[in-house]
Formats: C-alpha cells, sequence, structure tokens
C-alpha cells in the first residue's frame, strides 16, 4: 500500500504519462531499427563516422538546431520550444567496446573485435526517439532541450571534449532571452535490474577511475644465483599483497575505494631474473578525499617496500574520471517523475554508490542533474545471473528501451513545468 501511496502522490504532481507511453509505442518500431543498425556498425573511441552519421539520418526531418563538434564525433541537437523558458540537457552516449561478440543475435556486430557491450547504441536510439517525440510536442513546450550525442565515453573522455568545445554555450532565444542549461539527466540501461525499472540515488552514485603503474626495479642476473641480484618479482608480488591490507586498513569502509591489479608484466625465460617488473591496474573512490589518499598510499607502499628490499619503485597514477556525484534534489526529482511513470514499486532508491565510472561525471560537475539507470534484463532472466554489461554475451531487452525514452521525455518536460498528462 505504500508503495501505490507514492505512485498516486507522484502522479498527481507529475500527471499520468499515459499518452507519452502511447506516444512511445508508435516510435518504438524506429527506435529498434535504429539500435539494431548502431550495434551491427559500433564504433570505438571519439571519432565515430559511421555513428554519426546514422543519428544525423535519424534526426534529419526534425527542428533541431545541429552543432557538430570538431574534436570529436559528438552531435549537440537543440530543440526550443514554442514558449520561452530555460534549457534542459538530456544526454546519450554513442561509442562501443573494443571486445568479441558471441552472442549469437541476427544484428550482431559485424565489425571484428567491437561490440556494443554497454548499451550505449540503446542509449543513442533511445535518445534521438525522444527528441522525435518532444519535437512532435514542441508547441507545448516552455523553454529547450539540448540532446548530446556523446562519443568517447569509454575511457576516451568523450563528455569533457564536448564541454571543452561548447556544448553548453547555447544562444539566446530570438527575442533576446537567455535560455541558460539548468539542469542535465543521463540514462544508463543495465541488466542488474529487471526490464523496465528505473534506479537512481542523490550523491556519489558512481565512482572515480583513475589507472596506475608500478615499475620495480632491481638487478638482473642468473636464476641460479639471486643472491647476486636483486629479483623484482617477489616485490612486486609483496607490493601486489600490500596494496591490498592498505585498503582495507587504512581506507574507510564507509568511504570506500577498490584497487585492482589487472597486469603483472615481467621477465623473458625462465633462467633470468629481470631487472624490471611492471604492475598495472584502476583505482576506485566515491570521494575525492579518499580517491587521493590512496593515491599517496599507494606511492608510498610501492616505494618503501621496493627500498627495504634495496630497489627502487616508480609510481606513476594517470587521472581519470572524476566521482560522478548526483544533485541531490535533482535525483529526488529524476526518481519522482520514474515513480509516475513506471510505478513506485519499479523505481528503486539505491542505497550505495556502484563502482563503475562515467565521464557524465564531467557534465555534474557543472550543472545540477542526475544519473539515472534502467533495467535491460531479457525476458526470463533472472537479473542475478545475466550476462553483464561488458560481457561479450550481454543483452538487453529491447522493450525496455520504452521506458527509456519516455523516461527522458518525462525528465525533459517536467523540468520545463509540462505536465505528464
Amino acid at each position: 500500500m505504500a508503495e501505490n501511496a507514492q505512485t498516486m502522490a507522484a502522479r498527481e504532481t507529475h500527471g499520468v504519462a499515459a499518452s507519452i507511453t502511447e506516444h512511445v509505442e508508435e516510435l518504438q518500431s524506429g527506435a529498434v531499427a535504429l539500435r539494431r543498425k548502431l550495434h551491427e556498425w559500433p564504433e570505438t573511441g571519439n571519432v565515430l563516422p559511421r555513428t554519426r552519421e546514422a543519428v544525423l539520418e535519424s534526426l534529419a526531418d526534425l527542428p533541431l538546431d545541429i552543432t557538430l563538434h570538431e574534436t570529436t564525433s559528438g552531435i549537440g541537437a537543440l530543440l526550443t520550444g514554442g514558449k520561452p523558458g530555460p534549457t534542459v540537457m538530456l544526454r546519450g552516449d554513442m561509442d562501443a567496446l573494443p571486445m568479441p561478440e558471441d552472442t549469437g543475435l541476427d544484428f550482431a556486430s559485424r565489425v571484428d573485435n567491437v561490440m556494443h557491450a554497454c548499451g550505449h547504441d540503446t542509449h543513442t536510439s533511445m535518445l534521438a526517439t525522444a527528441a522525435r517525440l518532444l519535437s512532435e510536442r514542441r508547441a507545448d513546450l516552455p523553454g529547450r532541450v539540448l540532446f548530446m550525442f556523446q562519443p568517447g565515453e569509454e575511457g576516451h573522455h568523450g563528455a569533457r571534449f564536448m564541454l571543452e568545445e561548447g556544448l553548453l554555450d547555447v544562444p539566446a532565444l530570438a527575442d533576446g532571452t537567455p535560455s541558460p542549461v539548468t539542469a542535465a539527466y543521463a540514462i544508463h540501461i543495465s541488466t542488474n535490474l529487471p526490464c523496465g525499472w528505473v534506479s537512481s540515488k542523490g550523491g556519489p552514485i558512481m565512482a572515480s577511475s583513475d589507472t596506475f603503474e608500478i615499475v620495480v626495479t632491481g638487478k638482473g642476473g642468473h636464476a641460479s644465483e639471486p643472491f647476486r641480484a636483486r629479483d623484482p618479482i617477489p616485490v612486486a608480488c609483496e607490493i601486489v599483497q600490500a596494496i591490498q591490507m592498505h585498503i582495507t586498513r587504512r581506507i574507510n569502509v564507509f568511504d570506500p575505494s577498490v584497487v585492482t591489479v589487472t597486469q603483472i608484466h615481467t621477465g623473458t625465460t625462465s633462467n633470468v631474473i629481470p631487472e624490471t617488473a611492471r604492475i598495472n591496474g584502476t583505482i576506485r573512490a566515491v570521494s575525492e578525499s579518499t580517491r587521493k589518499k590512496v593515491h599517496d598510499g599507494l606511492k608510498r607502499v610501492a616505494v618503501g617496500i621496493a627500498e627495504t628490499h634495496e630497489m627502487s619503485a616508480d609510481v606513476n597514477v594517470t587521472i581519470g574520471y572524476p566521482v560522478t556525484v548526483n544533485d541531490a534534489p535533482s535525483a529526488d526529482f529524476g526518481m519522482s517523475v520514474a515513480d509516475a511513470l513506471v510505478g513506485a514499486d519499479k523505481a528503486v532508491r539505491l542505497p550505495h554508490p556502484i563502482m563503475g565510472a562515467e565521464d557524465f561525471s564531467y557534465v555534474l560537475n557543472k550543472l545540477p542533474g542526475a544519473m539515472m539507470f534502467l533495467g535491460g534484463t531479457p525476458e526470463g532472466v533472472n537479473p542475478a545471473t545475466a550476462a553483464p554489461n561488458h560481457s561479450n554475451r550481454v543483452m538487453f531487452d529491447e522493450d525496455a528501451m520504452k521506458t527509456g525514452v519516455a523516461l527522458y521525455a518525462s525528465l525533459a518536460m517536467r523540468s520545463l513545468g509540462v505536465r505528464l498528462d
């Protein structure tokens, strides 16, 4: 009963999205067609010519002011409503991952070792479809909607490049009235939620992501005489273990970090002690203070252990994405819209952040807004056992895209003060 009451309260505030969901049904076949086209021809990084062409083709007949970014394949598409007002931004990322696909889908990737394994093909299609839906309701919009089609989310800082190129420099309306971007929302599909469910939270929602390399330098020699050498291999192993000890004993469990060593490279053959050993991995945290503490601790632990064994350690941390921090009122607003759209029983407030990272963090460092998650588990599959995002076997239920399109459109409309009924 409490969930029903919550849903009813949300619909009292936002309206009932029946007409929006009906509108989405009419657009679903086009959304699926675009998604499958993108899935068959995935591209990685910041330069996505085929993807950009497909998106532009899908938007060609809409009343949008298009800006093609020059440093990346990013697209900014601005819809101006029939009445003056502020601008709300919606983001969809477009890039794929450098990995094989083993789904067996009829529209599986045709590009060797490139796959849309994180659902960005669905994000792009949902955003383009929301642009069509909102364009058909343009006269009712008191303000504007900026659609951010972004490349390079998978570690290439595409959002940062689009911001640096002036994405948010939205011109004034024709009469000179300012129309600044006042809020930004992004949706990310996931197989760890049932199809059509929505989740989010205020505050930190996704971790920072940095990479590190530690080079331990000793002295090479013959494998039969380790005392005449300085063997970096056991020292590298000791450093790996000490890093885990450092995290569990020096980092607050309620302000966590995850440090994962993913590679150790050393040696050339069985009877040679090498001079160097390289350790690589990632650092994730959900606050900037813990992030810095881990960076400093990593260097201190590695250098200290190496010096104990009369060796040296060079530690290099490459800064990646910041912590993704949802503006609390924006997240509450977004989840209330979700309550009205899908029902409070399918709109889940997350209890804690997710340790993955997102370059939408750059946007949220400049604007109030929120990252929201959309369930896409295939029908009949348990979310707990479904192939996860970034798996070579991950599949998403395309019916989830209906919810995604409706949520994008509803977030824009409600941010501009338009009721969902």
